[in-house]
């Protein structure tokens, strides 16, 4: 059945608690960081160092939320709510499968990946044994929130992103009670702000399945592992897990010039990619909007309506990009200078700035399209122009590596580059990709 409610509406029900519940994982890390750094100088160097690892890992299981989420949209436009939920329940096995591998991993390895990281050189005899107890620590805790992803991406699926935002939200104020109570209170340093936050993350874990259990078994779903279920679950998040990887191999790429570029040039690129990812949280909720609402218009077969939609999201996107961009525009000039007081830096900053102000139309026709062909489970071509488009990049960014440039000049070049080039190939691949219709496959599943 077709939702009676104006599209924009519809867009906007899913995309605005999206952002909400977006926000939550940087929260728990951002609480974990202000905590610890009331401890002292090793205490918050060793948590960022273990808080980095985490960051990276769970970064690159998102996948588990963006490809469950239009599998059971699908099945949701096609009437078979049972089907949908089997999805979903395929989709909490291979998380927790996932989580449980990755936190044995990190029990046997993580010690000497945070020494190849460089704890043991950090400045103090403290700053390894605090990392080490901050991912010793945190590791229990990576199966909930693999599991949060898997569920928040159901509940996507079925076009409700109300429950994932109230969820973050009591996820992360207890968080920080638990938190400050364990590290303050009990006395437990930086051990105790990874236990906090496992414990908030099972929390939340165990309130979704607190939710989507009784909805199976009023389906009459089985709640065992099914197994060809996980394999084609595993299948797609596969494509999905390569996407992710070139988008993260763009991103250090690009921190590796800067840092090479001179410690201006890193400084200024450190807080202009600040205020792009801060942006993109924005730009991302409606590329979950884009794919619950496409997934579930090509499950029910409505080919026009999907293409209308496409339509409409993108004309969002761009519209998007020039207000933020606008607004971008006219908070550079002063605003670098609330991040540093060192007017070389703040003119880097503004420079970066004012080029992400007028790229910013690129990113969200291109954050809109992404979340299209995901809805639409075109996720093979995702990864595979994924690795297109970082061909396209590195040699560019290798070049303005030669260039021997230095201060303003640097990082108006290197965000020429990351915010024009990078993206500029992304929104051709994913445009050309959108304007065909190889991706529009129509039915229960692709």
């Amino acid at each position: 059945m077709s939702d009676p409610r104006p599209l924009p509406r519809r867009i906007l029900a899913l995309a605005v608690p999206a952002l909400g519940a977006l926000l939550a994982e940087p929260l728990f890390l951002l609480a974990d960081t202000v905590i610890i750094g009331r401890l002292g100088v090793e205490e918050l160097a060793g948590a960022a160092l273990g808080i980095t690892v985490m960051h990276t890992v769970t970064g690159l299981m998102i996948f588990l939320a963006y490809s469950t989420t239009p599998a059971v949209a699908r099945y949701i436009g096609a009437g078979r709510l049972n089907k949908a939920l089997a999805a979903g329940r395929d989709g909490l096995w291979l998380a927790l499968m996932l989580g449980v591998g990755l936190a044995l991993t990190g029990a046997v390895a993580g010690e000497e990946l945070l020494r190849l990281m460089g704890s043991d050189d950090s400045g103090g005899p403290g700053v390894h044994t605090n990392a080490w107890d901050y991912l010793l620590w945190s590791l229990p805790g990576i199966p909930g929130i693999l599991l949060v992803f898997a569920a928040t991406g159901v509940l996507r699926g079925m076009q409700d992103t109300k429950t994932p935002l109230i969820v973050a939200g009591i996820g992360f104020g207890g968080n920080i009670l638990l938190n400050l109570l364990l590290v303050h209170g009990v006395g437990l340093g930086v051990a105790g702000a990874a236990i906090g936050t496992s414990i908030a993350q099972w929390g939340m874990a165990l309130t979704y399945l607190i939710i989507l259990v009784p909805r199976l078994l009023a389906q009459k779903v089985e709640l065992g592992p099914d197994r060809l279920g996980i394999r084609r679950s595993f299948s797609v998040g596969f494509w999905m897990f390569l996407r992710t990887v070139s988008l993260r191999a763009a991103i250090v790429s690009t921190v590796f010039v800067a840092t090479d570029l001179g410690p201006q040039t890193l400084a200024a690129h450190q807080v202009a990619f600040t205020v792009f990812s801060t942006l993109a949280f924005a730009l991302d909720a409606l590329a979950i909007a884009a794919q619950a609402l496409i997934g579930k218009e090509l499950g029910a077969c409505r080919r026009d309506s999907a293409r209308h939609m496409v339509r409409v999201m993108i004309w969002w996107g761009l519209g998007f990009g020039v207000l933020t961009g606008a607004l971008l525009a006219l908070f550079a000039p002063w605003g670098a200078g609330l991040f540093t007081p060192d007017a070389g830096v703040a003119a880097s900053i503004t420079a970066a700035l004012l080029v992400m102000a007028v790229a910013q139309p690129l990113a969200g026709y291109v954050f809109v399209l992404d979340g299209v062909l995901m809805g639409a489970g075109d996720v093979r071509y995702l990864a595979v122009v994924g690795l297109v488009n970082l061909a396209v990049y590195l040699p560019v960014l290798w070049w303005i590596s030669t260039l021997g440039l230095s201060g303003t000049q640097a990082i108006l070049w290197l965000w020429a580059g990351f915010a024009v080039v990078f993206m500029g190939a992304r929104g051709v691949t994913l445009g050309l990709r959108a304007a065909s219709d190889r991706w529009m496959v129509l039915g229960e599943s692709r």
